[in-house]
């Protein structure tokens, strides 16, 4: 059998912004001091020009990118979720989401699958800032694909973009033919009746995970990938809920605020239903192998699946 491809969609970024900029020369990329590790180098080393490194100052580097914008450049500043949601928030807020400038904004190495760097750096709680800013478009891709697509559709829309992407690498699921991205449009990845499991990041792969093991327990599941959580696909949550009855929300993420909430906002409107959330229940996360912290917060595919039958049965 052979091994399934994985790839960090840290990687994805930088190899979609040195694409786009062979495209597009308005296309500037500023980092705050981490271009290796948020992957921007790859961009400064085709288009050092174009390339701006703000140093360890991401709330200025937010100014300066709301500041090219003004000009009509389309800039992408760079860095760890944690400093560019939670350090720069209120100049993502007021310099970026207030004056709706077209700054795209690349938050790497967030949710726990940071591993080793620990509590202060796993950024649990970027999407449910992000979401809060008015005129903010959210977006979370699951894998290698879906992060291109992401930083292309980012790049073509006219308005602030905050987009998520992780440190680990993780399996490429959707490489079908079939595959599209649409900003606003979820994706439904398996059919089933009994319970609709919609997810969001490195989790999706843990629902369909999750799924396989539920089907051999004659549980069928749905599984659904919500890729852009602001705006959300409303008339699939709705849909789902109508012909499944109950759901599940997965995301590496704190249920506080992030997918599960969105889900719950839309269901809440309506189409009332039972609703479980699985992610980071209200806790910080700690240092230690990604692999093994999504074991431990139950975010893989056995811990997404027992959650799931509890759940149902």
């Amino acid at each position: 059998m052979s091994e399934v491809k994985k790839v960090a969609t840290r990687q994805s970024y930088g190899e979609a912004l040195v694409e786009l900029g062979r495209e597009h020369e308005n296309l500037v990329v500023l980092d705050a001091d981490l271009a290796a590790a948020t992957q921007t180098g790859k961009f400064r080393a085709v288009f050092p020009e174009r390339h701006i490194d703000c140093g360890i100052a991401e709330s200025n580097m937010i100014g300066i990118a709301a500041g090219m914008a003004a000009t009509g450049k389309v800039p992408f500043a760079s860095t760890f979720a944690m400093f560019a949601a939670g350090r720069a928030f209120e100049q993502v807020r007021n310099s970026v989401g207030y004056p709706h400038l077209n700054v795209k904004i690349g938050a790497t190495h967030a949710g726990i699958s940071v591993g080793e760097d620990g509590a202060t750096h796993q950024c649990n709680e970027d999407i449910a800032l992000m979401r809060t800013i008015p005129g903010m478009t959210v977006i979370n891709p699951s894998d290698d694909v879906e992060a291109k697509a992401a930083v292309r559709a980012a790049y073509e829309m006219d308005g602030p973009v905050y987009l998520r992407f992780g440190r680990l690498a993780v399996p490429v699921i959707n490489d079908g033919p079939d595959y599209k991205f649409e900003i606003g449009k979820g994706v439904t990845l398996r059919e089933g009746q009994d319970v609709a499991i919609i997810a969001t990041g490195l989790c999706v792969n843990s629902a369909l995970e999750a799924a396989d093991l539920l089907k051999a327990e004659g549980i069928g599941a749905r599984v659904i990938n919500i890729h852009t959580i602001k705006p959300i696909d409303a008339d699939l949550v709705v849909k789902a809920a109508k012909e499944c009855g109950r759901l599940v929300t997965v995301e590496e993420h704190s249920v506080i605020g992030g997918l599960g909430s969105a889900v719950c906002d839309v269901l809440c409107e309506r189409q009332p239903a039972p609703v479980k959330k699985i992610g980071v229940q209200d806790v910080f996360g700690e240092s230690g192998p990604a692999v093994k912290l999504l074991e431990k917060y139950r975010l893989d595919g056995k811990g997404v699946y027992e959650q799931v039958l509890e759940f149902v049965k």
